[in-house]
């Protein structure tokens, strides 16, 4: 026994949520892969994700639907990663030092690469939509919007990426 530790005790998870870590992460890194525009960092967001969920499973597993909550975590540590960097990347310009470079993806398909530049709501309903095949309702519930502006986010996501490809082979 180590000394001052009287015992130790070791976390274990309910069945419950160990199925819904199974069902859930590998949607859950897609997910922040796409908003977060990485795909080396997707996995950590996930994981983070994924351990706040565990932390408040007690209330969390009696929601209808726990994985709108899930997503709606990915999203808001996708989306401060972004931030996050772009704050860093402008302090170190205005600093004098290189901007951070991200290592280049190998997997990722010309698409992809586009949405990484749409606004934030945007590439977050295209990823639900396309990656996950929700519907707008569920869209709107995950990103605590309308339905009617989760369809303009889909819509405006879906032009400029049109415009995007078409000038950009």
């Amino acid at each position: 026994m180590w000394k001052g530790v009287e015992s130790v005790e070791l976390v274990t998870s309910p069945p419950e949520y160990e199925d819904f870590y199974r069902r859930e992460y590998p949607a859950m890194v897609a997910l922040a892969a796409a908003v977060s525009g990485s795909f080396a960092a997707a996995e950590d967001l996930a994981q983070e994700a994924l351990t706040r969920a565990f932390r408040r499973w007690g209330r969390i597993s009696t929601y209808d639907r726990p994985g709108a909550w899930l997503r709606r975590v990915t999203i808001n540590l996708a989306l401060s990663r972004r931030r996050r960097l772009a704050s860093e990347a402008r302090l170190r310009l205005r600093l004098g030092g290189p901007p951070l470079v991200e290592p280049p993806e190998g997997d990722e398909t010309h698409v992809w690469i586009a949405v990484r530049r749409l606004p934030a709501r945007q590439r977050a309903a295209i990823a639900l939509y396309y990656l996950e095949d929700r519907s707008v309702a569920e869209i709107a519930d995950i990103l605590g919007c309308s339905e009617a502006t989760t369809r303009v986010h889909l819509h405006r996501g879906r032009t400029k990426l049109a415009t995007m490809l078409e000038h950009d082979p």
